[in-house]
């Protein structure tokens, strides 16, 4: 039984969808022998342990350890020390089916507390698909070779995108696997779900199947692909669109059976984009909007490897690596859930930097500190540069600035 004070900290507010009973219910229901025999380091224990890790980004065993000299960390989590052999035996032996369970369970809850909001009403519910690779030493890992000089393992994503990206469900490969071969894992197949992935996931196969489906997807074409034009359709002059087309890919044995849909636009270069969708009734304007939302998922990957401890793993083992890339992807979920709990529209490493101060202080304070104002940093701000510039010539041609030395810095 929790008490008040431990209830209404910022630290249970942050853990309480991984601490409730009848999750650990449906774990105990899932994967046999959990926590079997142990006595001292339990697996809710060892999960807020590298939680605790991947938010405050520690590298090692020894700094997992040492975060129990924290005597509000340590009291918070019932445990009062461990040793780094222990952490790296428990996280070994834990299966990957526990940290699966906690994911789904809590991607579950961060979906009914945000809903859907202006991207459904128009185009239904849209996912971004896409792989991203996690390079390892080869002589440490050797379970994952990759190339002749290194290992790796890939993190194939799904992330629900409504304004922000939500993980929503992910598959750990080795890095040799291709991103296709994980399609079939990660394609939501609901009539108002809108997939969307790059070119390295083109299949015929799967195309016309989703087709036969009526599985909705947007992708973008490989500039080498045989297309046979069936139908031009009408395109607005003054639209950003150059062509609107019903085509059927492949040749020969391997054309598809279905049509799909071609839409060719240009990038900010003036390249060619050739975006395919089997979608036929979305415009060709809003195929092009779709299709640049895309790069929300490259945005995510960036995020997680810059502010979690995804590059630098607590063990060597598939299990004990597959097992810390779960429990980041649960840390991210459970700090947007903070995020929407305290109805904050700022960014998410701003929670991330107060949760590593304000962690045992009263959720009301937390809230209270992060919506201050006057108490968050702006970085570097933007200038108009041309209206300084005026400004300064002005200045220049009226006389003011006459004694006005000029110097030149690095900046």
């Amino acid at each position: 039984m929790q008490d008040k004070n431990t209830t209404e900290s910022t630290f249970f507010q942050l853990l309480e969808p991984i601490l409730s009973q009848n999750l650990w219910q449906r774990i105990s229901a899932t994967v046999e022998s959990v926590d079997q025999y142990v006595k001292k380091l339990k697996t809710v224990q060892l999960v807020q342990l590298v939680m605790n890790a991947e938010m405050k980004q520690h590298t090692s065993l020894k700094e997992i350890s040492n975060s129990l000299n924290n005597d509000a960390f340590a009291k918070a989590i019932h445990l009062e020390s461990i040793s780094t052999s222990q952490i790296s035996r428990r996280f070994r032996e834990m299966s990957t089916d526990v940290a699966d369970v906690i994911h789904k369970s809590v991607v579950q809850t961060l979906g009914l507390e945000l809903g859907f909001n202006t991207l459904r009403q128009s185009l239904g519910r849209l996912y971004l698909i896409d792989a991203s690779t996690i390079t390892l030493c080869l002589s440490q890992y050797l379970w994952a070779d990759f190339r002749s000089t290194k290992s790796g393992v890939k993190l194939h994503q799904r992330i629900r995108f409504d304004g922000d990206p939500i993980p929503d469900a992910a598959t750990i490969t080795v890095a040799r696997k291709s991103d296709k071969s994980q399609l079939e894992f990660l394609i939501v197949e609901d009539k108002d779900a809108l997939n969307v992935f790059d070119r390295g996931y083109l299949h015929y196969k799967l195309f016309d199947y989703y087709r036969r489906n009526g599985i909705r997807f947007v992708t973008r074409l490989k500039n080498n692909a045989c297309v046979a034009v069936l139908r031009e359709l009408e395109v607005d002059e003054e639209s950003v669109i150059e062509e609107d087309l019903i085509v059927r890919l492949g040749k020969g044995k391997n054309q598809m059976e279905y049509d799909l849909r071609l839409v060719i636009t240009k990038d900010s270069e003036g390249k060619a984009v050739m975006i395919l969708t089997s979608d036929f009734n979305i415009t060709a304007e809003e195929i092009g909007v779709i299709y640049r939302h895309r790069w929300q998922i490259e945005l995510f990957f960036k995020w997680i490897k810059q502010h979690l401890t995804i590059k630098h793993l607590f063990g060597k083992s598939k299990a004990a690596v597959v097992n810390q890339l779960v429990i980041a992807l649960i840390t991210y979920c459970l700090m947007m859930l903070i995020k929407y709990k305290a109805a904050y529209l700022g960014s998410l490493l701003d929670i991330q930097r107060l949760l590593r101060e304000c962690l045992y202080e009263s959720f009301t304070s937390f809230v209270q500190k992060l919506h201050r104002k006057g108490k968050t940093t702006k970085g570097r701000q933007r200038h108009d540069w041309e209206q300084v510039f005026e400004e300064t010539m002005d200045r220049v041609l009226s006389g003011e600035m006459d004694d006005l030395i000029f110097s030149t810095e690095i900046l």
